[in-house]
């Protein structure tokens, strides 16, 4: 069993996420932690993989590198684990319904998603490492 963390943040909140995902998720299995623009692997050689990315503009993804590195492997992720995070500061969340329902037409067995208004705090934080415990 393999893991992997990629993601997107403009204010360091999504990074936050990413770090207790990737926390929890090593005490299962060796799990690797990428901003979204570092990610140079198969991302097909990973049987859990953790997406993070915060709403951007009219509640979408961030669309100059996460939305285009997507489209890039979304039909590589067939079939496989995922759990889409994010942090946003105005709307509620509808950003991530519409990822949501995006993976599960591409064949993505979406275990699970989390947001966050905002910055996370160390409750919120201890909550995300149990997730990535549990995926």
């Amino acid at each position: 069993m393999k893991g992997v963390v990629i993601y997107w943040s403009g204010m360091g909140n999504t990074k936050m996420m990413a770090e207790a995902i990737q926390e929890g998720m090593n005490q299962n299995y060796p799990t690797e932690l990428y901003y979204v623009s570092e990610f140079d692997q198969d991302i097909t050689q990973y049987d859990k993989i953790a997406l993070g990315c915060p709403s951007m503009g009219a509640e979408q993804l961030e669309d100059i590198e996460f939305e285009p590195f997507f489209v890039n492997v979304e039909s590589q992720l067939v079939n496989k684990d995922v759990l889409l995070f994010g942090s946003y500061g105005w709307g509620n969340g509808e950003w991530m319904e519409e990822w949501q329902q995006r993976c599960f037409q591409s064949g993505m067995n979406v275990v699970t998603t989390h947001i966050v208004n905002e910055t996370p705090d160390d409750t919120q934080l201890t909550e995300y490492r149990e997730i990535g415990a549990k995926f």
